[in-house]
């Protein structure tokens, strides 16, 4: 399936140990850049969980949150000074019974104070870790299920602009002809009106070479072809789902290419409205391909 760029995930999961919540939220990008936010506890784990990240995508700047409510005295293995932390809350309790307060200490707020937590300390332990992959893992599947949901409305809306062109890419193919002749016509009766005046008759032969660079210049077979399997490029792509999006939008720069040429060729009034709505259809499908993985 087609996977969008944008999206937003979310994951909560308790335990004896801890409360984690992940949060995972996307934009475009042309390169998956990851921008992390996590506890002091548990920074040193980023590379590992960016290992499990980017087995779920592969384009996007992917904003990646976790918030701790509670973690277990096993966490202390990860520098955290004790010591510290205990003249802290001493300090505290003694303020609060100066101004004749109860003083509860939240043990969770010592979590979002970076001077408690070493750098240089140990890993957390093996079923923390285990855990916080787990959650990372329900937060990115739910992330990918935003980013399917809107997948599947551009493949839609990409699907009926495609159907569009290819209604038009028929009708380009059934004007040519009609228009190569008609100018044919065109110029058979311009030289003869200039002909005319001097009592001259049309060279048949040198005539028909003129028609035939003209009719020449005025083909637009090749590029109809090549515009055509470039929507069929199109359409293969769009089943084929998955990390399609830079394919996507290489390949509606060639049909931009093929359907820029048409409209010089042949420089007809009609046809030239037709080509312009081609132009803008294929825009907008550029638009959107562009939020696409």
């Amino acid at each position: 399936m087609l996977r969008s760029m944008t999206g937003f995930g979310r994951c909560l999961v308790e335990n004896a140990d801890s409360i984690q919540q992940w949060e995972v939220k996307s934009v475009n990008g042309r390169h998956l850049d990851l921008k992390w936010r996590l506890p002091p506890a548990v920074r040193c784990l980023e590379p590992q969980l960016e290992k499990v990240v980017r087995r779920h995508a592969s384009r996007g700047r992917v904003d990646v949150s976790l918030t701790i409510q509670r973690v277990s005295g096993a966490q202390a293995g990860s520098g955290f000074d004790a010591a510290l932390a205990s003249s802290m809350l001493d300090s505290l309790a003694a303020l609060a019974r100066e101004r004749g307060e109860v003083f509860t200490p939240d043990y969770a707020a010592l979590l979002s104070v970076p001077a408690l937590w070493g750098e240089n300390g140990g890993t957390p332990d093996e079923a923390l870790v285990r855990r916080l992959e787990e959650g990372l893992v329900l937060a990115l599947t739910d992330w990918n299920q935003s980013r399917a949901a809107e997948g599947a409305a551009l493949a839609a809306d990409l699907d009926a602009r495609l159907r569009q062109m290819e209604a038009w890419t028929e009708k380009l193919a059934a004007f040519a002809p009609a228009i190569k002749k008609e100018r044919a016509e065109a110029l058979r009766a311009r030289v003869g009106e200039l002909l005319a005046p001097e009592g001259l008759a049309l060279d048949e032969g040198r005539y028909l070479q003129e028609v035939a660079v003209l009719m020449d210049r005025l083909d637009v077979s090749e590029e109809l072809t090549r515009l055509s399997a470039h929507l069929a490029r199109l359409r293969e792509l769009l089943r084929e789902g998955g990390d399609v999006g830079r394919r996507l939008d290489f390949t509606l720069q060639e049909c931009f290419r093929e359907i820029n040429t048409c409209g010089n060729k042949i420089p007809d009034i009609q046809l030239s409205r037709l080509v312009v709505d081609f132009k803008n259809e294929l825009e907008k499908c550029r638009e959107q391909v562009q939020n696409l993985e």
